[in-house]
This record gives C-alpha cells, sequence and structure tokens, in this order.
C-alpha cells in the first residue's frame, strides 16, 4: 500500500511539470530500482573493413605506337603514310590507349590492296570499395570486348574462336562487313593479361579488281601483331 501511494504521488508530482521534464525524469519508477542506461553498458559495434583485394600486377601501359614492331607494321600495312602510327588521346595514359596504321598499297592495273591496323590498351587496378582485384575488373572487361566485337553493326558471318598462347586468355573474333561500297574482311582479337586487355582489329579490302585478304591470312597476320602487343605489356612493367 507504501509502495502504491509513493508512485501515485511521483505521478502526480509529474503532472505538474511541463512535458519536456516528464521526459527527462519522470517517465517511469524503474530507476529507483537501481536499473542502469543499457547505452552506458554495451559497447559500439565495431568499425567494418574494407575487403582486402590481391594487389595490380602491372602499374602501367606500354606507349600504343610502339607495342608493335616497325617490321610487324610494314608487313601488315603496306602503303603506310606513316609507320610510327596515329595515337588517340587518352586522359590517363597509365590506364588506356590506343593506335593505328592504314595505308593503301596501289599496284596499278592489279589493284590495290588497303589495310586498317588498331590496337587498344586498358589496365585495371585493384578496388577494395567494390571488393574486385585489377585481374578480375580486367577479366570483366575482357568480356565485354568480346560481346562488343561480336555485336559490331551490320557484321556478317560472325565467328569465334578461342586463341591460346596470347596472353592469360585471348579470343578472336572474324566478320565480314561492307562499307564504302566494298566488302571488308575483319578480324578482332581480345586479349588479357593479368590486370591488362589488348584489343586488336585489323581489316582490309581489294580495289579496282584486287582480291579481298582471306580471312586465314587476316587472321595469321593479326594474332602475330596481338602477341607482340601483349608481350609490350610486360616488358613496359619491368
Amino acid at each position: 500500500m507504501h509502495r502504491s501511494a509513493t508512485r501515485l504521488t511521483r505521478i502526480l508530482a509529474c503532472a505538474a511539470v511541463p512535458v519536456m521534464l516528464v521526459v527527462a525524469g519522470c517517465s517511469s519508477d524503474s530507476d529507483s530500482k537501481g536499473g542502469s542506461d543499457s547505452s552506458s553498458s554495451g559497447s559500439s559495434p565495431s568499425a567494418k573493413k574494407s575487403p582486402t583485394v590481391a594487389p595490380a600486377k602491372f602499374a602501367k601501359l606500354p606507349d600504343p605506337c610502339s607495342s608493335i614492331a616497325t617490321k610487324t607494321i610494314t608487313d601488315l600495312v603496306p602503303g603506310t603514310k606513316s609507320k610510327s602510327g596515329t595515337a588517340g588521346k587518352s586522359s590517363d595514359v597509365s590506364s588506356r590507349g590506343n593506335c593505328s596504321w592504314n595505308g593503301l598499297d596501289d599496284n596499278g592495273v592489279k589493284g590495290s590492296q588497303y589495310r586498317w591496323l588498331d590496337v587498344s590498351f586498358y589496365r585495371y587496378d585493384s578496388d577494395a570499395s567494390i571488393a574486385l582485384s585489377g585481374e578480375q575488373r580486367a577479366t570483366e572487361q575482357y568480356g565485354k570486348e568480346i560481346s562488343r566485337a561480336k555485336a559490331t553493326e551490320g557484321a556478317k558471318e560472325v565467328k569465334t574462336a578461342a586463341a591460346p598462347g596470347i596472353g592469360d586468355e585471348a579470343t578472336t573474333v572474324n566478320y565480314k562487313l561492307r562499307k564504302t561500297g566494298e566488302d571488308f574482311s575483319y578480324v578482332t582479337v581480345v586479349a588479357r593479361t593479368a590486370n591488362g586487355v589488348v584489343v586488336l582489329t585489323y581489316n582490309g579490302t581489294g580495289y579496282a579488281g584486287a582480291k579481298n585478304p582471306s580471312t586465314a591470312d587476316l587472321t595469321k597476320d593479326a594474332l602475330k601483331a596481338a602477341k607482340e602487343a601483349v608481350t609490350s605489356v610486360t616488358t613496359a612493367n619491368k
């Protein structure tokens, strides 16, 4: 009975003060039982640690226009005006770069042969914020580049094949494409070496009655150039 009276007295006292004071000091009689604040007794959860990912193997890329030997350029792109190539623009040469060569080998009444060679490099750092290593990111890009080549607008007779012996993995994508009134033969080689991706495209056609280059010959030459380009990535990081 005495406890009930005491509690009633507390309730009436709290009713006579502003609401904000009731919340502060008169919410219950639990404090009379010696209860402690749960916030002071518990410990705050530890901060979540970022996942650990393997460091990237390659820290830089080669000069794209120097990634393929001059002799190879001469063989693959006869009649090229610049064996040193034309460099593409890049805002970060340590992460991406590009170079291209083109030439028309004019054989007079026997016709002419046109060739275009293009090589692109991509490098990926490891990123703990997304829990992906540089190699994993490069593997994703490798797959995207193959899909992009296969989906070239207007491409016909698209075929893909593995290209062993070039980097960690490589694939060729062959197709035919008609442009400027001529039928062009294309081969794209997509290769990955650790955290780097190399995309090499080689195409050509015959003009003025000259025969078009065979897919087999284009592929053989493209694979040779791609192997040099992939090797240049390792050389640049020694």
